[in-house]
């Protein structure tokens, strides 16, 4: 029977933390639920005592998945436990992550302590967080550069202090696989009450490495492995939970270990990571990118059409892909559309089928066809889980090489009401920004907006992607249409009604 490993996804915490990557409450929640219906076993919710915003994200994440562990990091410190404890204590399965750097150089330089001062901080810290919760994880950060009989050391201590788990992070990606492998035997080997906590790894992808990594840990014995939805991460990034998963599923002869995800949720759970944190899959990615199932060759798609297993080691629908393309068009029932749907992986209420199919008609009035992509554009364009305190009515532009830009934005309110402004910008779509900041009666700073197309042809829709800054704090939005001004009016539209909800849920 193959060994069964734990698959521990950061996305929420190492993923977030990564530039321009940071999600708002709303969207860390939809991610949660999500990676919960992937059936992840540990979600890494977040590093409470970074700010009371992740303290609050954590609590709600905490308080909303029922089948998961949930996770909170916290640093070797009394107060980050604290803080770390208070935000999980809600979950139904609470663990306390906690971490000291254990390599020379950091020892020297970032921690400025002695090798036993970090020994007896980490006993502490565990000691500590084993007061508030039964599962204690210990990550000895930069493992991949400390002595290997120091980090036997530092983990003895800290699994007599009362460690369930011990990681062993390549924090740096400078490990090699054969080499990261032999710390892991050398680990287990050496560190004599090993057998009382599981052994985890956490690697970075500096030199492309991470999965190879990984895997080749899980080989010499890791029990856990600490990843990320399509690698996001600090610099190069984590190890890929969709590359790792399909490794070990496409090559269970080799590696004889399993893990309990449900693969068919891959494909929906990485498409829902890069719409909220705005960051594209590389079109070439393993498992997840646009053409990892694709065949142009024509050597290949002769192949293909004799037998997909010429050039295909897994199936799309493995992942959650599907394998074609069906087109809908404006004579296409509610029925086909809701069964696309579910296709491609949403789980939607009735009335919110309503809503899309009536976005899908007036779509197919517009296109000639409706592909999968446009489908998938439409239901992740608006969750459908923040309440519109905005909804767009209409606008109109005038624009011109001699003319200032001028639009006009009628906007409906949830109470009823209904504001009509005009303003002059740089362009359109700025024009459009300051009218829609003049209803809403507060300026916002557009940090970041982006267009790009959802499919191709000339009647493709373009999707927008804005993150606005306000007192502080930083909300994303997302917008469809094939009309790439209603997209952005659309997206900015979409950041502001979750600004509006989050602030009256902090407050």
């Amino acid at each position: 029977m193959a060994r069964k490993i734990y698959i521990f996804d950061t996305t929420l915490r190492d993923g977030e933390q990564a530039p321009r990557c940071s999600m708002n409450l709303a969207e860390k929640l939809e991610v949660a639920r999500q990676l919960e219906k992937l059936g992840v076993d540990i979600m890494e919710a977040g590093f409470p005592a970074a700010s009371p915003g992740d303290a609050a994200a954590v609590r709600e994440i905490a308080r909303t998945v029922k089948n998961v562990r949930v996770a909170a990091l916290a640093r070797a410190l009394e107060k980050d436990i604290d803080t770390a404890w208070e935000a999980i204590r809600k979950a139904e399965s609470p663990r306390i992550h906690t971490f000291i750097a254990t390599s020379p150089i950091h020892m020297e330089y970032k921690l400025r302590m002695a090798p036993e001062q970090v020994i007896e901080a980490a006993a502490a810290a565990v000691r500590y967080a084993k007061h508030y919760s039964s599962d204690v994880e210990f990550s000895a950060e930069d493992a991949s550069r400390s002595e290997p009989d120091f980090l036997c050391r530092i983990f003895s201590a800290a699994i007599d202090a009362g460690a369930t788990v011990i990681n062993i992070p390549d924090t740096v990606g400078y490990a090699i696989p054969e080499e990261f492998a032999r710390l892991v035997a050398y680990i287990k080997a050496n560190t004599p009450n090993i057998d009382r906590a599981m052994i985890s790894v956490h690697c970075h992808n500096d030199l492309g490495l991470a999965v190879a990594n990984s895997l080749a840990a899980l080989r010499a014995g890791a029990d856990q492995v600490e990843c990320t939805v399509n690698g996001l991460g600090e610099r190069a990034g984590n190890a890929a939970l969709e590359e790792i998963v399909m490794a070990l599923r496409t090559r269970r002869d080799f590696f004889d270990l399993a893990t309990g995800l449900d693969t068919a949720q891959i494909f929906s759970t990485s498409r829902l990571v890069s719409k909220v944190t705005g960051v594209s899959v590389q079109i070439n990615k393993a498992i997840v990118g646009e053409n990892a199932f694709a065949h142009e060759a024509g050597i290949h798609q002769h192949g293909v059409l004799a037998n997909r297993q010429t050039y295909e080691i897994m199936t799309p629908e493995s992942i959650g892909l599907p394998q074609n393309s069906l087109v809908l068009g404006k004579h296409s029932g509610r029925h086909a559309f809701e069964e696309r749907l579910k296709y491609l992986g949403f789980a939607l209420d009735s009335a919110r089928i309503d809503e899309l199919f009536a976005q899908f008609k007036i779509l197919a009035d517009k296109k000639k066809t409706v592909t999968d992509r446009d489908i998938e554009a439409l239901a992740r364009g608006a969750s459908g889980t923040i309440p519109e305190t905005y909804k767009l009515e209409r606008f109109a532009v005038q624009s011109g090489t001699q003319l200032a830009a001028t639009c006009t934005i009628r906007l409906a309110r949830k109470d009823g009401s209904v504001y009509e402004k005009a303003a002059v910008g740089d362009g359109p779509v700025d024009a459009a920004f300051k009218a829609i900041d003049e209803i809403v009666g507060r300026t916002l700073e557009l940090e970041d907006f982006r267009l790009s197309s959802v499919t191709s042809g000339e009647d493709a829709q373009g999707e927008a992607t804005v993150k606005v800054k306000f007192e502080g704090r930083t909300w994303n939005g997302h917008g469809v249409s094939t009309d790439i001004l209603e997209a952005s009016i659309k997206a900015y539209l979409a950041a502001i009604n979750t600004m509006e909800w989050e602030m009256a849920v902090y407050e």
